[in-house]
This record gives structure tokens, sequence and C-alpha cells, in this order.
């Protein structure tokens, strides 16, 4: 669905073989519909045996490998910091030929997320702040890192980047809120299809 999705932004095909793709994607739709609940199964945030990050949040639109909306990014979590890298194609496009500034924020608040709970300290968003530092190009390989900086009572601080070639082009700073599991499952229990 990637693959297609990436396409379907840059294809120069003719209304013809459009249509028939269509057909086929919505043929592929049809088969699982009857096998697809109304919502996916809750699956909490937490920290695999293997530490893969992916499995804190297996259908998440940033990292998650359960969903195709998802940038194909490989992260690893070492010494308490989540690195990764991937590149981003032509479905998440801002300004011509670079990563759209709503993405690389998404993928931030994803990423100090991952961070918090590989340190531990699972937590909500309480403030964001990118600082776009030059454009982030597409179809160019990117390196990604954040990690937990500090914990004052409730707040948890994170700070990240993303490099291409060496150089900085975006960098983010957190402030998470700490909640207590049992909120996160009152949260998930009032969700339906949980």
């Amino acid at each position: 669905m990637r693959t297609v999705t990436d396409q379907m932004v840059r294809t120069s095909a003719d209304p013809d073989l459009l249509e028939r793709v269509a057909e086929a994607v919505e043929h592929a739709a049809a088969m699982l519909e009857p096998v697809t609940p109304a919502w996916v199964p809750h699956v909490s945030a937490k920290v695999s045996a293997d530490g893969d990050p992916h499995g804190y949040f297996p259908f998440s639109p940033m990292i998650g490998q359960w969903n195709p909306l998802a940038p194909p990014i490989d992260l690893v979590v070492h010494d308490g910091i989540v690195t990764g890298e991937g590149t981003l194609g032509a479905a998440y496009e801002g300004p011509p030929g670079c990563v759209h500034g709503g993405v690389i924020a998404a993928l931030f608040d994803e990423l100090l997320g991952v961070a918090n709970i590989a340190a531990g300290q699972g937590a909500m968003t309480g403030t964001l702040t990118i600082r776009y530092r030059r454009p982030t190009p597409l179809q160019q390989e990117l390196q990604f890192a954040a990690r937990t900086v500090n914990v004052e009572g409730r707040k948890v601080f994170a700070t990240g980047e993303i490099r291409h070639g060496g150089e900085v082009t975006a960098e983010a700073e957190g402030i998470f809120i700490d909640v207590p599991p049992s909120k996160f499952t009152a949260l998930a229990d009032q969700h339906p299809g949980s």
C-alpha cells in the first residue's frame, strides 16, 4: 500500500490505467471488508521484549509497521536513545522536493514519545516546539534521533533531530506530561472496539 500511495502521487498514467488500478484497489478493499473490525483492537504502548520501538505503536500513522500511512522508517533503541533512518517519498511532500513541515512535526511527536517510553517515562504531549533549520529533502536517506533529557515531577523533557548528509534539518523539544497507566487503560476502555 505504501508503494501504491507513492506511485499515485507521482504517476503520469492515463485515465484508463487509473480506472483499472482503482478497480483493483476496490477489489482488495472488498476482500478485506468481511474480516475487518470497526476499529483496530487496542494495543498498549509498551516496551517489547526485544526492545523494538515499532512495537510500541504498531498502528501509528508515523512509525507503525502495520499502518500503510506510516513512512518507511527503521528505528532502534540503544542506551535509551531512539535512532533511525528512512527515506520519505512523494506522499509526504510539502514544498517542492521537501518533506512537509506537518509531517516532520508529527514524526517528532512520535519519536520523542517513543524515547520517553524507552526511558520508562510514558507520557502525553504537552508542548512540542519544532525548529526547521533547512529543507528536509524527499527521496534522500534521513537520520532520526530522540532522547529523554530530564524529568521534573510529572513533566518529561525530550529532544530530537532529523539529519540529512550530516546536517541538521529540523530539531524538536517537547514537554510531556506523565499519565498514570490506569488513565491510559480507562481511555482504551472507553474506545469502541477496544
